[in-house]
């Protein structure tokens, strides 16, 4: 049978420079502890993963469009490290005001205009995250990952100032499409620029 949906979700992702960042955490986990992450590019997810049909993909892109058109841009904080035990590392990022309003609002008007709804999402608190590990970890190697990023310092910050729709192609998640929200953030105090993994000794 021929399989007619695919897997779609919905981020903020970061500029290349966070991105390199959060890439070069992956890398270093990945290289110390053999952990790693879902093929995607590092982002702060706003919509589970669902099915959608492709044919069906302009419906979409339409509605994505129209709500971005609504929505003003947010500033987007990340702030050291944090953990869902025993097997998700991740970026923490901030619950801003703007950032959850964000993501209720694009919740509820997908679930109102096209019926996509995550149940488990719908019970849970939303938490604001760029995974750095969440595969191959037993309960030591978290543990020994959780020790050498608790106390890693980062303070980076970058303005979510468009939606990115991801889709599976059946091995990686590939940037669909994106759509620019309405109204710019105002640029946000850097803090002094990236934190580099080489900036901090590993061993």
């Amino acid at each position: 049978m021929v399989d007619t949906t695919a897997r779609f979700f919905i981020a903020l992702v970061p500029p290349p420079a966070i991105q390199n960042y959060a890439n070069g955490v992956i890398q270093e986990l990945g290289d110390r502890f053999q952990t790693h992450t879902a093929k995607a590019p590092p982002h702060v997810t706003l919509q589970p993963p669902f099915e959608w049909s492709p044919a069906r993909a302009d419906r979409l892109t339409e509605e994505l469009a129209a709500f971005a058109q609504r929505q003003s841009s947010v500033p987007v904080h990340l702030l050291g490290f944090g953990q869902f035990s025993p097997r998700v590392l991740y970026i923490h990022v901030e619950r801003s005001p703007a950032l959850l309003a964000l993501q209720a609002t694009l919740a509820e008007h997908l679930e109102q205009t096209l019926g996509i709804v995550d149940p488990k999402a719908k019970r849970r608190r939303f938490t604001p995250h760029v995974t750095v590990a969440s595969r191959n970890i037993t309960p030591y190697t978290f543990q020994q990952a959780w020790a050498l990023l608790k106390e890693r310092p980062l303070d980076l910050r970058f303005s979510g100032d468009c939606l990115t729709l991801l889709k599976h192609d059946g091995h990686e998640w590939q940037i669909y499409q994106e759509f620019a929200l309405l109204t710019p953030a105002r640029p946000s105090t850097e803090p002094g620029g990236v934190i580099g993994v080489g900036d901090r000794p590993i061993g």
